[in-house]
């Protein structure tokens, strides 16, 4: 078993990641500090056993990425250093595991803890974050497809090619499992962040009630039937085989199967 990193190991690339930037869309912004965040990801990955293949990505794996980017990061984080850590955990710099909130209730102390001059203005922020997963999960969805579509063409081209060696197929099987692993952590964070605008929701009909609600109740239904996209794309245990959920909480989550 490796050794944690020493802390000014952490804190240097925490300072790495403060410096990445987020661009237009949700995507990361383009630029060197952003992409020298991403390669000591790799790299980072690598270390930690993880599938991390030096092949090129290609121009769909790489827009998954930059697709993925709104998804991984907090949907309202309570401090910079958060967002730091979430950045570093996108990134690989830090395994999935390390920036995943444990609380549902985030996104609503977010709310609750930010200055609006109204309860309206809650609402409205609620509204707003949700429709903006809503418009980016089809895009993500159909690059996600095209992917997929490529790596099943990659995987079955393998035995064809007269003249390949054990690190360019090893190579191959990490690019695939790149690429499931992070549309399997998209599809598990976009559940999770309904979930969070849901508890959300229901607590301000409570706390602060107004007619407000009724509109976020159906952008949420949208949200909700766009996050259905993403479920054709991979097996259910897709996020227990990679590693993102313990056993315990994959199962929880399967559907029961009843017999007639």
């Amino acid at each position: 078993m490796r050794a944690a990193p020493p802390f000014a190991a952490l804190a240097a690339l925490a300072l790495l990641g403060a410096c990445a930037q987020e661009g237009d869309f949700g995507r990361p912004k383009a630029g060197a500090w952003n992409s020298l965040v991403d390669a000591t990801g790799t790299l980072a990955a690598r270390e930690r056993g993880e599938p991390a293949s030096a092949f090129p990505l290609t121009d769909d794996e790489r827009t998954l990425r930059d697709r993925a980017w709104r998804f991984l990061m907090p949907a309202a984080g309570r401090d910079a250093f958060l967002d730091v850590l979430a950045n570093l955990t996108r990134a690989r710099v830090l395994p999935p595991a390390f920036g995943r909130p444990a609380d549902i209730a985030a996104y609503h102390d977010t709310l609750l803890a930010e200055a609006f001059r109204s309860p309206v203005s809650r609402y409205r922020r609620l509204s707003e974050d949700a429709t903006a997963d809503a418009r980016l999960i089809p895009p993500f969805a159909a690059t996600a497809a095209r992917v997929n579509e490529a790596d099943a063409l990659r995987l079955r081209s393998l035995p064809f090619v007269k003249v390949l060696d054990d690190a360019e197929v090893r190579h191959a099987a990490m690019r695939v499992a790149e690429n499931r692993c992070l549309i399997a952590w998209v599809r598990l964070e976009a559940g999770e962040r309904l979930a969070r605008y849901r508890y959300a929701l229901e607590h301000l009909v409570i706390e602060v009630p107004g007619p407000e609600a009724l509109p976020v109740e159906r952008t949420l239904a949208a949200l909700n039937g766009r996050r259905a996209l993403l479920d054709p794309l991979l097996p259910p245990d897709a996020a227990l085989r990679c590693g993102l959920v313990p056993p315990e909480a994959a199962i929880a989550a399967l559907p029961i199967v009843t017999k007639d």
